[in-house]
């Protein structure tokens, strides 16, 4: 590309969500970049990502993964990038899962997953927190790539969408189509919900 003067479009500017807490307390790495569960709420990625709505405005996305049914169970869309973000974010996949005790939640140094607060809420609610290395991406991939997709599929090649109600409106539908229809290879061709149906009845049959 540069022998013959080709360079890459960039659509967006880039923008860091992930901001480092120098304070932040020590967590290990539970997940050492198995993104796989044997079942589903055992072991969950998390991220932040941004939405742009023009003008140089931006929503805020936090995300709760499951690994085991690559069901999305918590969501929250914000116009801000505090800790209650991704705190939301966990007590909605907890309501969603009826419970989070005993699962491990995975994400990156960003100062909200590093927070005494969100350490809190993990505690509050059983959750294990774990944490990869301090600047690799390849620690999280399972989140990055999930993000990486929404955003994709929900622009379309857009520079942003044109308000935030549309943004919001845009990001439902594509979650709502996600979990309930669009089929996942590891899945065995299955949706999230349909694969965690499918789960089910097989442990209520052996039983």
């Amino acid at each position: 590309m540069r022998r013959f003067g080709i360079v890459g479009l960039h659509l967006r500017k880039k923008v860091h969500t992930t901001v480092p807490e120098p304070s932040h307390q020590k967590v290990p790495d539970l997940i050492r970049r198995d993104f796989t569960a044997p079942v589903p709420n055992r072991r969950y990625v998390g991220d932040i990502t941004y939405l742009p709505v023009g003008e140089g405005r931006f929503l805020h996305l936090a995300t709760v993964l499951g690994l085991g049914s690559r069901r999305l169970a918590g969501w929250p869309i914000a116009d801000h990038m505090r800790t209650e973000l991704v705190t939301d974010a966990l007590r909605t996949a907890a309501a969603t899962r009826g419970s989070l005790a005993g699962a491990i939640f995975h994400a990156d140094h960003g100062a909200q997953y590093t927070s005494a607060e969100f350490a809190k809420v993990c505690a509050e609610l059983g959750v294990r927190q774990s944490m990869g290395a301090v600047g690799s991406s390849a620690d999280n991939a399972a989140a990055e790539a999930f993000n990486a997709s929404i955003k994709r599929e929900t622009l379309q090649g857009a520079k942003g969408c044109s308000s935030a109600r549309e943004a919001r409106l845009a990001v439902f539908r594509w979650i709502t189509r996600y979990n309930t229809r669009r089929r996942h290879s590891a899945l065995g061709y299955l949706s999230p919900i349909d694969y965690e149906q499918r789960t089910t009845d097989k442990v209520l049959l052996a039983a």
